[in-house]
């Protein structure tokens, strides 16, 4: 995999709304703090822009994005928010003066489509972590912030974690991969599906129906993509819902009884995903994944 150049004090950070639209006020906190890290955050064309629920129409999305791709000056590329939109824009996007000149590229949820395309089409690492949206209103950094400060200049090396619980503790060493459970889903048979074989995996999911996890992780299951892996991280599954007549099963519980049959270590409650401590995950990275009954350790080789 191809490791963007980490970032220095005075570089520009380019910030783009492919999904869910957003406004300034809701984004000030974010870019004091990247000044306060020493980075000149510069805005989208189209950053502010609205369609409906999306931050502009499709060209005007993808338009952003692309002058960002293609700026030798912009070093890295931050999603204000996710939503919903990402993957309208994906196709529309060349990625070729990105190739020959990577830089990170940042944001969670909807922006799986993202991580999820540049792993398989381009193999280039990026960032799972909170966008500005998430940034503490008051302007002081947090576990998150803070985590996505480190990746970003290239001194986030470990995680050490008091998990939720495990399933089959142990050891793993794979490339990480994942993100939202439903973006991932929705992606397979595309161009922008990942190649799971002997990856370690995280996964989180928002506001989802019991079943939705089920049907989700059944596909994923029939689809041969769960036996192959070399370990599975779990972050917060937040705010599930269940129908009036019950599932039956919480998310965790159906989580194992997919995984159960398989060999591979199974962490849960590792702090990223749609939660305050949402912390950086660097994708496409080797890691090793070490777990016992007590917490746990994800090393960044």
């Amino acid at each position: 995999m191809i490791i963007p150049p980490y970032l220095k004090e005075g570089d520009q950070i380019g910030l783009v709304s492919p999904a869910k639209k957003i406004s300034i006020n809701e984004i000030k906190a974010a870019i004091r703090m990247f000044q306060h890290w020493g980075l000149e955050p510069v805005f989208g064309q189209h950053l502010f822009a609205q369609d409906n629920q999306l931050a502009g129409n499709d060209e005007s999305r993808a338009a952003d994005i692309q002058s960002f791709l293609d700026n030798p000056e912009i070093k890295a590329i931050i999603s204000t928010r996710g939503g919903y939109g990402s993957v309208r824009i994906i196709d529309k996007l060349n990625f070729d003066l990105f190739k020959r000149f990577p830089k990170w590229l940042i944001g969670y949820s909807d922006i799986t489509v993202f991580h999820s395309h540049l792993n398989v089409q381009l193999k280039i690492e990026s960032l799972h972590a909170t966008m500005p949206l998430n940034f503490p209103m008051d302007g002081k950094a947090n576990s998150a912030t803070e985590s996505l400060r480190k990746a970003l200049f290239g001194t986030l090396d470990s995680y050490t974690f008091k998990h939720k619980s495990v399933i089959r503790a142990g050891n793993a060493m794979g490339e990480l991969i994942g993100g939202n459970l439903s973006i991932l889903f929705s992606l397979m048979g595309s161009d922008s599906e990942m190649n799971f074989d002997r990856k370690i995996l995280f996964i989180e999911e928002l506001d989802e129906y019991l079943y939705h996890i089920d049907r989700m992780l059944m596909n994923l299951k029939r689809a041969g993509k769960l036996k192959s892996l070399a370990g599975l991280i779990v972050g917060g599954m937040s705010n599930m819902k269940d129908n009036d007549i019950p599932f039956g099963k919480n998310a965790e519980e159906i989580i194992v009884e997919h995984v159960g049959e398989y060999k591979f270590p199974v962490v849960f409650g590792f702090p990223a995903g749609h939660i305050e401590d949402n912390r950086a995950l660097i994708l496409g990275r080797k890691v090793s994944l070490k777990t016992d009954f007590e917490e746990s350790s994800l090393f960044f080789v």
